[in-house]
């Protein structure tokens, strides 16, 4: 219920959402307002998230990194480091060649937007104002109206204010006035500013033995964070002088009864199993 709040466009389906969430407890509301909306609602966060969670890009370093968080701290460097040269490597690649073969926009937002003009078909332009951008729409399925404004890029819907990427209703509007869609989008979907963000590049570590020598802080590990071993765990208990052996006097056997062994080296349990085992 949380996430499905956060994920609200409008202000109008956070007021439904977060309505239900104070039915199940108004705890959880008492707890998502002390984060503050902004912070967590893509309604109020100004467009600053373009539509991405902090769960989607935790769940895509969790990919990159994938069969590494076991690892010793030093192979995790350095698997990352390989791994985030081979991804801009072949992002890089990827984003040039489509690029040189005229695609103006990346694979995600040419997706979005034939599935926004599928969608748009569905659509009636009712009222408009030319000259000021104005326009207004209504859904056939549900009749639902929807003011558009495209001089402002703003739709009531508010799928153009979160991502800046067009909606169905504003593709309607721009097909039904013969519009350059392609204005209204944001320079961020473009191919060219793709490329960019993968331009860096990675220097070869090289052989340890060539590095300079370090001359910072020294790390010491702490045993207590290891991987438990195989075998029975080590006990961390604070021991007192009752644990102590000598307060308990020598270890007995308690088959024979004599000192300095215990039952399972007990030399009278030596022989056939069935005579053990009797």
């Amino acid at each position: 219920m949380v996430c499905s709040t956060s994920y609200s466009k409008t202000e109008q389906e956070y007021n439904k959402n977060y309505q239900r969430l104070k039915e199940w407890g108004e705890a959880y509301t008492q707890w998502c307002n002390v984060i503050g909306v902004e912070r967590w609602v893509l309604a109020f966060d100004g467009g600053h998230r373009w539509g991405h969670m902090t769960t989607n890009l935790v769940e895509c370093i969790n990919y990159v990194l994938k069969g590494a968080h076991n690892l010793p701290v030093t192979a995790i460097v350095r698997s990352t480091f390989y791994r985030l040269n081979e991804l801009f490597t072949r992002k890089s690649t990827d984003a040039y060649e489509r690029l040189r073969n005229g695609f103006t926009y990346s694979k995600f937002t040419t997706k979005r937007v034939e599935e926004s003009f599928r969608r748009a078909g569905n659509i009636v332009v009712n009222r408009f104002d030319r000259r000021n951008e104005m326009f207004e729409v209504r859904e056939m399925q549900d009749g639902t109206i929807y003011t558009v404004n495209l001089a402002q890029r703003h739709c009531d819907c508010s799928h153009f204010q979160v991502e800046r990427l067009l909606c169905h209703h504003m593709l309607a509007c721009c097909a039904n006035q013969r519009l350059d869609w392609q204005v209204y989008v944001h320079d961020v979907y473009k191919m060219s500013e793709i490329c960019k963000v993968y331009k860096g590049e990675f220097v070869p570590m090289g052989d340890p033995s060539t590095w300079d020598r370090y001359e910072g802080a020294k790390v010491i590990a702490n045993w207590t964070l290891r991987r438990a071993t195989k075998g029975r765990p080590k006990s961390t208990r604070y021991l007192n002088e009752m644990d102590s052996r000598d307060m308990r006097g020598p270890r007995r056997c308690t088959i024979c009864g004599r000192e300095g062994h215990s039952r399972s080296r007990c030399p009278q349990c030596a022989g056939p199993s069935s005579v053990r085992s009797h």
